[in-house]
């Protein structure tokens, strides 16, 4: 089976994607960074490549997420973009006159414009937490409440209580406050959703020309009761993808499909990186007053990538590997 891979790693989650040569998704996988995104990435790999023990022909790959650097090297990816590329080329092939992209995944968010199918603006947020998946998850656990069903809870709120969404710590105390005060579970979580909502809309996306087709994706749009928020702030409906919470590995999954388009031989390293030994490590370059902190990253005792560097000296001291098409061997796994 002829296969593209696109790599979505950030700081909380790790996906990975398969698609057709028709674009289609084969299969994904959805985990958790938990500060050791090298291991997340074999293990999504092992994942993936024991679930297809047949032979799978990977024609391309791509990296996206903060961590996009780091997983093209380990994976030997032919394509490395900026999330919002991804997420934009991934919204783009779901609802194709999408005019709006409104992202929030667990440490950051994110909005994205379009306009004939290019992107004409975007903003960023990862300073504030009050904004994201991850503030969800805490309050989720502080009330005692799975995560999975933060969402539902929120649509059965008839009157939702105005929570203080400005700042994170804030928003706790309000919402202790109200809890202290009586206010039903249903109405404080339908209230968070909301503040959150707000919090977005006045930082992420201010001043921002918001226009349907609107599009939410990010893990957190598997939360309804965002969903609604939204739609109940903006006045028009709100589109959530089917697969809402890969869109970025997607998204670089066809970037890559466009870039062996032209028949080049894939730079994967093969499902077998899901075994190879990786380790990272960093030095302070004193060569001159820059100091620059280099990162290396060192695969079966090789060092295959370094950065960091201002003047170029020890990431240009690696040769770049050269390009390959691997297949899925049996017991890589």
């Amino acid at each position: 089976m002829n296969v593209f891979l696109g790599i979505d790693l950030g700081s909380v989650s790790t996906n990975l994607v398969l698609l057709d040569e028709e674009a289609e998704l084969i299969d994904s996988i959805y985990l958790r960074t938990g500060g050791r995104p090298i291991q997340a990435i074999q293990e999504g790999l092992r994942v993936l490549g024991g679930r297809h023990r047949g032979r799978l022909q990977v024609l391309g790959a791509g990296t996206t997420g903060s961590g996009r650097r780091l997983a093209a090297l380990v994976v030997g990816a032919d394509v490395v973009k900026n999330e919002i590329t991804a997420h934009a080329v991934a919204s783009l092939k779901e609802v194709p006159g999408v005019r709006t992209i409104l992202e929030i995944g667990g440490q950051d968010s994110k909005i994205i414009i379009l306009q004939d199918g290019v992107v004409v603006d975007f903003a960023m947020n990862t300073v504030c937490a009050a904004g994201t998946g991850s503030f969800l998850d805490h309050q989720a656990a502080r009330m005692n409440i799975p995560i999975e069903e933060f969402g539902e809870r929120a649509l059965q709120s008839k009157s939702p209580t105005r929570i203080a969404g400005r700042c994170s710590v804030f928003a706790e105390s309000d919402m202790i406050h109200k809890q202290q005060m009586g206010h039903k579970v249903e109405d404080i979580i339908a209230g968070l959703c909301e503040a959150l909502v707000r919090n977005y809309l006045n930082n992420v996306a201010k001043g921002k020309d918001i226009r349907p087709p609107v599009v939410f994706q990010g893990g957190v749009a598997a939360n309804a009761g965002i969903r609604v928020a939204f739609e109940k702030a903006l006045g028009v409906p709100v589109i959530v993808p089917r697969r809402f919470d890969v869109m970025g590995a997607i998204g670089a999954a066809l970037l890559a499909q466009e870039t062996v388009a032209d028949g080049r031989p894939s730079q994967f390293k093969g499902f077998d990186v899901a075994v190879r030994d990786y380790v990272t490590n960093s030095f302070v370059c004193q060569d001159c007053p820059n100091h620059c902190e280099v990162v290396q990253v060192i695969e079966e005792g090789e060092v295959v990538g370094r950065w960091g560097d201002r003047c170029g000296k020890w990431s240009a001291s690696v040769t770049a590997p050269t390009p390959k098409v691997h297949y899925y061997v049996e017991g890589a796994s």
